[in-house]
């Protein structure tokens, strides 16, 4: 179990003195390379401060690779604030022309599926869902069919053309007037998010290493490194490096450096219960599916949380309701897009459509009660990239961040590759070279409007 921040600074006491309560922590003589961890002195080699997709997956490989970790998470892993803290979330490989991306999540499916095997098995839990995915598109030259095909046939990745004829044999429960073209990703699935980041962590801590709740900031700098973070404004906490994996928190734990570069949309879900008896809405009866501007899945068991969908078109819902103007959208206040201030209940106008989608595309469900809605916050780089470089100025400090509402699928393979660059070992030239924390920035009134899957 977690241990809260009294409970951690009295074990770290005794254990292994890495806290300097009120101060900074002492220091073996010789100052540490760059890159080289802290590996046999008194103080932890890595503290990785947020325990979501990044940070929980990251601080788990800094242990494989023998590193002591301490991962701090001022509510929790999976909390309901957090970005991965919703139910479920899609695994794909449907970037089309990104491939890049197409090559990542590709094998981010391959380690969901290790890690059903090698960690959710002995939990007990069914974390990985291989549901396939059926994307649907009017038009068989649409850019999104084309280029996932291309990059698909590049990369040996395989996918199914289907007829739209087939796609009714296999799925008569979706209407699909007025879709031309179709295809199917036989590997993909759905993850049960919030309960994966438990398990992550929970791998973690058995594994030996250290979860304490606390909120971190930023300690006192000096000859270009970060001497300590500081837990809840009171106790402070050094280690070899830090990895400042926050999520939609950056901007407001490291404002200096990333306050203009990430942009904190909040995407909105919703889940509609299934008729009693109807197993033709749950896993694995469904595959997930793609739509444009829409992506959902079946409901999975056995807890069956429900039939989830996101996006849709709120234009469309009101001219089927026959409005003659579009109504626009109130005002979002600046606490919209802060994740500690945030209302995460989802209004009303904002199910509207999602339930028109259901309506047209699978009308047996027209009926079907909302039981559950989640809103979160992403944090949205400019070339929608992750980030993970170092932090300017400061040789021990490491920025990790902006999933662009892709994170969570990549997690298992992103935090790989953080642990890599964290501990000075061989990693990519691309993905370096992609993932640098660049020179643009949002304008102060531009941002990412919510989008993903």
């Amino acid at each position: 179990m977690a241990l809260d921040r009294r409970e951690f600074l009295k074990a770290a006491g005794v254990q292994v003195g890495i806290l300097a309560v009120g101060g900074c922590a002492a220091r073996s003589p010789g100052a540490l390379s760059v890159g080289i961890p802290a590996i046999g002195r008194n103080l932890p080699d890595v503290a990785v401060i947020g325990a979501g997709a990044f940070g929980g997956w990251t601080a788990f490989h800094l242990r494989r690779m023998g590193a002591s970790v301490v991962l701090v998470d001022q509510y929790g892993p999976g909390n309901s604030r957090a970005t991965s803290g919703d139910e479920t979330r899609g695994i794909r490989s449907s970037y089309a022309e990104r491939e890049l991306w197409v090559r990542l999540a590709n094998e981010a499916i391959d380690r969901w599926m290790e890690w059903e095997e090698e960690w959710a098995r002995p939990f007990k839990m069914h974390l990985f869902f291989n549901t396939g995915d059926l994307i649907l598109r009017a038009d068989p030259e649409d850019r999104f069919i084309v280029n996932n095909r291309a990059s698909w046939d590049k990369l040996g990745i395989p996918y199914e053309v289907l007829s739209i004829e087939e796609v009714r044999y296999r799925w008569p429960q979706i209407n699909v007037e007025g879709m031309n073209a179709a295809l199917y990703e036989p590997r993909a699935g759905v993850a049960r998010a919030r309960r994966s980041c438990e398990v992550v962590a929970e791998s973690f801590r058995q594994s030996g290493g250290n979860l304490v709740i606390a909120k971190a900031t930023l300690g006192p700098r000096s000859s270009g490194r970060l001497d300590h973070i500081v837990l809840d404004g009171k106790e402070s906490l050094s280690a070899g490096q830090y990895v400042f994996a926050c999520g939609p928190w950056l901007p407001k734990v490291l404002p200096e450096v990333m306050e203009d570069r990430l942009r904190t949309p909040l995407g909105r879900v919703i889940y509609f219960g299934t008729p009693p008896g109807d197993e033709r809405f749950t896993f694995p009866n469904l595959p997930s599916f793609n739509f444009p501007g829409v992506t959902g899945w079946p409901a999975l068991g056995p807890d069956n949380r429900g039939f989830r969908v996101r996006g849709g078109s709120r234009r469309r819902a009101e001219a089927q309701e026959g409005a003659q103007e579009p109504r626009e959208p109130p005002p979002r206040p600046p606490s919209e897009f802060d994740p500690d201030l945030s209302v995460r209940w989802v209004p009303p106008e904002a199910q509207e459509g999602p339930r028109a989608f259901v309506e047209e595309r699978f009308p047996d469900l027209a009926d079907a009660p909302i039981v559950a809605t989640y809103a979160c916050h992403y944090e949205s780089s400019v070339d929608r990239n992750p980030i993970v470089d170092r932090y300017p100025g400061l040789d021990n400090v490491w920025i990790a961040g902006g999933g662009s509402a892709e994170g969570f699928k990549l997690g298992p393979v992103i935090g790989e590759y953080i642990a890599r660059r964290v501990l000075g070992r061989r990693t990519d030239p691309v993905l370096d070279a992609e993932f640098r924390l660049k020179e643009e920035k949002f304008e102060p009134t531009q941002r990412f409007e919510d989008f993903g899957g």
